[in-house]
């Protein structure tokens, strides 16, 4: 823990801008996204575009896109560089350079823990009026969209799991806050930046992100949850392209 007064204002600074420049300003513009959509008739009459076009000309909706991919590998280095600038050995916190082979099946089993209970409580919200339409992807996308699709849910992965888990934990540990309080700021911001999806979206991710956190905080590794994650995103993403009309 960190006890330097200097150091411990610096690192709530650093905390701070952090949030601005990544996911805690996600969370309050999703925030507004909601109250918005329910002062114009309801989140539940919302048709929302996970990963819309950025462009009606192909090759610059290419570049856009791949450019966001790029943003978000971009979040996850600054959470990784001010942890190794700040003097800790990033494999104590479980950012190595590559999955080790157990991380694999465990990641699969997380995605499966995770992923299929909520893309069910998705849709009851949804149902509920509590959760808008969700549009994973543009099923008559051009024919680079699926390798952009993948690229997009390794970013989400890599970015969130890095950020919102590792880093996040890693800086509240040192300034004293208790574990309970800290998994559950990790888990509300991941909640927060995706309520632009509705309550149930949310809720979600909360969920997910106290699934997550705790299992970081038990075993310091960040990779089954970047795994995990990455597949749930990419079969969200990817699998609408061949479901999506089945659910309307």
């Amino acid at each position: 823990m960190v006890s330097d007064p200097r150091q411990r204002r610096a690192l709530w600074i650093e905390l701070a801008i952090v949030g601005v420049l990544t996911f805690g300003m996600s969370a309050l513009l999703a925030a507004l996204s909601l109250i918005e959509a329910q002062l114009t008739g309801g989140i539940g009459q919302k048709s929302i575009a996970l990963n819309p076009s950025l462009s009606t000309i192909g090759w610059i909706d290419f570049t856009r896109q791949t450019l966001s991919v790029v943003r978000l590998f971009g979040i996850a280095a600054l959470g990784i560089y001010l942890l190794w600038r700040s003097g800790i050995r990033l494999s104590t916190v479980g950012i190595l350079r590559r999955p080790a082979p157990r991380d694999l099946p465990v990641g699969v089993g997380l995605a499966a823990l995770i992923g299929l209970p909520g893309l069910g409580l998705v849709y009851v919200a949804h149902l509920l009026g509590l959760n808008g339409s969700l549009v994973a992807s543009d099923e008559h996308g051009p024919w680079w969209q699926i390798p952009i699709l993948v690229a997009i849910a390794v970013g989400n992965a890599v970015a969130e799991e890095i950020v919102v888990v590792g880093y996040l934990l890693v800086r509240l540990r040192q300034l004293g806050v208790r574990d309970g309080a800290a998994l559950a700021s990790s888990a509300v911001l991941r909640g927060a930046y995706h309520l632009y999806q509705g309550l149930g979206g949310g809720l979600g991710n909360i969920v997910m992100g106290m699934v997550f956190g705790r299992f970081y905080q038990r075993t310091t590794r960040l990779w089954p949850l970047v795994v995990a994650h990455a597949i749930i995103d990419t079969v969200a993403f990817v699998g609408y392209l061949f479901v999506g009309n089945w659910f309307g």
